[in-house]
């Protein structure tokens, strides 16, 4: 599961009605909340983060936590 997919389960998210509000098919927010190698598009973000009423930028921020600068 992805953090994305970690997230909805987190919040009860239904990807249903993200789907219906912002037009990204089921299956995509299926690949996105499952599928490891699957990329999330910052737009599909933007989309997610106003269907449920959370702030883009937190939610990005919970999206790519695990993310760090290489080490000199």
């Amino acid at each position: 599961m992805t953090k994305l997919g970690l997230y909805f389960a987190k919040k009860s998210i239904n990807r249903s009605d993200v789907s219906r509000k912002t037009g990204i098919s089921k299956t995509r927010l299926s690949e996105l909340a499952n599928n490891t190698t699957t990329q999330l598009k910052v737009k599909e973000l933007y989309l997610i983060s106003l269907a449920i009423d959370e702030d883009p930028g937190e939610l990005f921020k919970e999206v790519c936590k695990d993310y760090k600068l290489p080490k000199k």
